[in-house]
């Protein structure tokens, strides 16, 4: 009895055993970018993704489960020769994604080596027409070719290439060297025109500086002498305006004192005799000149001092000619005082000069004032032949204007 119980418990197990195993067997849980290629009895059926998938046991089998997000391979070095014929290496990154997975089951036995291969072939292909120089700065041209070729060619293996970058590029150690020394030389060249360029702008600079100082000091040394010429030329006629005065004034009082010296002498009523002893007393001023070497005294002085006071007096009663002043002479002493009030007036300053900054233009200024140069017809008048002296009250005036054509003053 015991051993029919155990043997009951055995098979019962045996037959759990074998419904769970056919339960795993019948049921596939394939998850999300997952694709899942079953076979029945060794032939293609179908393709499941992202779902719970029953199975016939014994009969369906999962063939492969293949990835369907986006992959990224990067590849070792491949080296590769220059049209130049430089060996490069050349690391490539290739992003592809699998479309259809029973084609990338069935076409070809790994996908990833396939993809590989055919990027180095195609990498070869594509840099063997190409020089170094070109290589090295044709990255784009080069990985959109790659990716049309690969593109093209997986496509039958259920594969989309996405893109293909080239990572890096390694030329031969002396190639490298070599470029270094070009960057180096090429960077020292710009330095070397950069420096060449800011010595010139510098240069340029200064020389437009120096070039505005030079002309703002010929313009200050031409307004300089400008108003040196004014002031000098001011001075001037001051000058000749207190030289004539001057020489007005010693001429009036010159004929003053004459007047006064021969009024006086007529007042005095002098004899034959006093006009002799004045003469006497000249006669040795008159020879003290260095050139004179002889002085005749006239014999006949007497006679002709007694004939010009026969002509010119009247017998006294000792029978001497004197001179007697005739009823008018009192009155020459009138007229010698002159109005010299506005003889010493400053005149208007000169209008100052206004410089323009075009040097074709000559200097502009205003007219100048009135200067009195010289007596006219309203200046006192010359004292008369008979001594008697009139003197206009008005004081002495100009008319006349200096000319103030041109840039400079004229003198």
């Amino acid at each position: 009895m015991g051993a029919g119980i155990g043997v009951g418990v055995i098979i019962l197990a045996v037959l759990l055993i074998a419904v769970l195993v056919v339960l795993v067997k019948s049921v596939v849980l394939v998850p999300q970018a997952t694709a899942a290629v079953i076979e029945r009895l060794g032939r293609y059926t179908k393709t499941v993704s992202g779902q719970l998938t029953l199975l016939v046991p014994f009969v369906d089998r999962v063939r492969a489960r293949v990835d369907l997000r986006e992959q990224v391979v990067s590849f070792p070095p491949q080296p590769v020769i220059t049209q130049d014929n430089l060996t490069v290496n050349i690391d490539t990154v290739v992003y592809f994604q699998v479309t259809r997975p029973e084609a990338a089951v069935y076409e070809i036995n790994n996908y990833v080596v396939g993809v590989e291969q055919l990027t180095t072939t195609t990498l070869r292909n594509v840099v063997g027409g190409m020089t170094l120089e070109e290589t090295l700065t044709s990255r784009e041209r080069i990985n959109s070719q790659l990716r049309g070729v690969l593109d093209e060619a997986t496509s039958r293996w259920g594969l989309r290439v996405a893109r293909v970058e080239l990572k890096s590029i390694f030329p031969p150690p002396s190639i490298q060297e070599s470029m270094e020394k070009q960057m180096k030389a090429d960077r020292e060249k710009r330095a070397t025109i950069l420096a060449a360029e800011g010595h010139r702008e510098s240069a340029i600079k200064s020389a437009e500086g120096d070039k505005a100082s030079r002309i703002l000091l010929a313009q200050g040394e031409r307004e300089a002498a400008i108003l040196r010429a004014q002031a000098e030329r001011q001075a001037e006629i001051l000058r000749a305006e207190g030289r004539r005065a001057a020489a007005y004034l010693e001429a009036q009082g010159e004929a003053k004192a004459i007047a006064t010296r021969f009024g006086a002498i007529k007042s005095g009523k002098p004899t034959p005799e006093l006009l002799a002893y004045q003469y006497l007393q000249t006669l040795p001023e008159m020879a003290r000149g260095e050139a004179n070497k002889v002085w005749v005294v006239p014999s006949d002085f007497s006679g002709a001092l007694q004939g010009f006071m026969r002509s010119l007096g009247t017998p006294g009663s000792d029978g001497v000619f004197r001179y007697e002043p005739s009823a008018d002479d009192g009155d020459s002493d009138r007229g010698q005082d002159i109005d010299t009030s506005g003889w010493f007036d400053m005149p208007a300053p000169v209008a100052p000069v206004v410089v323009k900054d075009e040097p074709d233009e000559p200097p502009t200024r205003s007219t100048l004032p009135p200067l009195p140069l010289g007596p006219t017809a309203s200046s006192p008048a010359a004292p008369s032949a008979s001594g008697a002296h009139q003197a206009d009250p008005r004081p002495l005036q100009s008319s006349r204007r200096l000319p103030t054509q041109g840039p400079y003053p004229q003198r």
